[in-house]
């Protein structure tokens, strides 16, 4: 019989949440479908300011956090109605939510993300498991990232590789010979979020289709030396970062250093290979590993791709499809993934990874079912 999972993800970019249908009832996880499912503009624009300090900010998160559950309940019964699944055929369901802040550091740390999971369990008569982030960080972690857990349990192999996801933030897993050793994983920085804003404020679009508008030029080897002098590039693992670090604020600000820098394609061809290198550097720490396989939105994004690649010399760069996932689907179907951890008991977190204290069973169950 199948076991069908749902996972919700809407990351850094915002680029809308997805939706994974995953089947667990065999060894391997089975993707069932995936969909994306954008941020109507209003609710978009909202989530964009809540991220940065504001007048009014606890009703106005109030009120997005009832309607970006919304949304995420029209969007899981949208992938079911679909497929022809019944929502009482779904186990549960895992939801990431929006993250509008990711503070892990000092006594009071906290990541918050928005998305009710009542809301959504009320509206789908599905079963939720979500706030994944805050055990891991009450145990001493730093809640982040939370992937790595599920590219141990469906990518390892006998081969030491590494995953990187290429969200609005990039983050890499490095996958030692099975069960040599521990688990690696950490945010090396920016993803999308700079070139995506980047392109926004001289084009437009929310982002560089396929690197297109990047490639017309070759990048500022000064700049790009600036933007690596940032401190959180040589702090030690395990570590985590998000927009709070990396913005147009501080973008701008380093711009400022260069003021003969001026042609907004030269900064986005900057930004690409500013992605690049930084996730190259740490790849490179890894020196047993051959394989390199990419998932996430920049997956899409040739000249980053090709960018990386110039980096990654002695390595092999793929994206996940090679290991039968599609690149769009990785994320959304890690929370499926958390979501059966849950409800199994299964540890979904890698002390090795966040620093926490110990492994842990993460989420909070929030029943659905009537």
């Amino acid at each position: 019989m199948s076991q069908l999972y749902l996972g919700l993800m809407s990351g850094t970019s915002m680029d809308g949440v997805d939706v994974a249908l995953v089947d667990f009832s065999t060894p391997h996880p089975h993707l069932l479908d995936c969909q994306t499912f954008p941020y109507p503009a209003v609710l978009l624009e909202e989530l964009h300011q809540l991220c940065t300090p504001g007048s009014n900010e606890i009703v106005r998160m109030g009120h997005a956090d009832r309607a970006v559950a919304q949304l995420f309940a029209d969007a899981a019964l949208t992938v079911l109605k679909d497929n022809y699944i019944r929502a009482d055929q779904v186990i549960a369901m895992g939801s990431h939510g929006q993250t509008i802040r990711h503070l892990p550091e000092g006594p009071h740390g906290f990541s918050l993300q928005i998305g009710d999971p009542n809301t959504l369990a009320a509206l789908t008569e599905i079963d939720v498991v979500a706030d994944f982030r805050r055990k891991d960080i009450a145990l001493g972690g730093q809640g982040a990232p939370l992937v790595p857990a599920f590219h141990h349990s469906v990518f390892s192999n006998k081969q030491s590789r590494v995953v990187v996801n290429i969200g609005g933030i990039s983050n890499i897993t490095y996958l030692p010979q099975k069960d040599s050793t521990e688990v690696i994983g950490y945010d090396t920085g920016p993803g999308n979020t700079l070139m995506d804003l980047w392109c926004k404020k001289h084009t437009g679009k929310h982002y560089d289709a396929k690197g297109a508008w990047a490639a017309q030029r070759s990048f500022s080897p000064t700049l790009l030396n600036t933007l690596c002098l940032h401190p959180y590039f040589s702090l030690p693992a395990p570590k985590s970062t998000g927009r709070e670090l990396f913005n147009m604020s501080w973008l701008q600000q380093q711009l400022l250093q260069h003021p003969e820098i001026n042609d907004p394609q030269v900064i986005q061809a900057t930004l690409a290979m500013f992605t690049s290198r930084t996730i190259a550097n740490e790849i490179c720490k890894f020196p047993d590993v051959e394989q390199v396989y990419v998932c996430g939105g920049g997956a899409k994004n040739e000249f980053l791709m090709e960018c990386l690649e110039s980096h990654l010399h002695e390595c092999e760069v793929f994206t996940t499809d090679e290991l039968g996932v599609d690149p769009d689907a990785v994320e959304a179907m890690a929370f499926a993934w958390l979501a059966y951890a849950h409800v199994n008991r299964i540890e979904g977190s890698l002390a090795s990874v966040t620093g926490a204290k110990c492994n842990a069973i993460l989420g909070s169950f929030c029943p659905g079912k009537r």
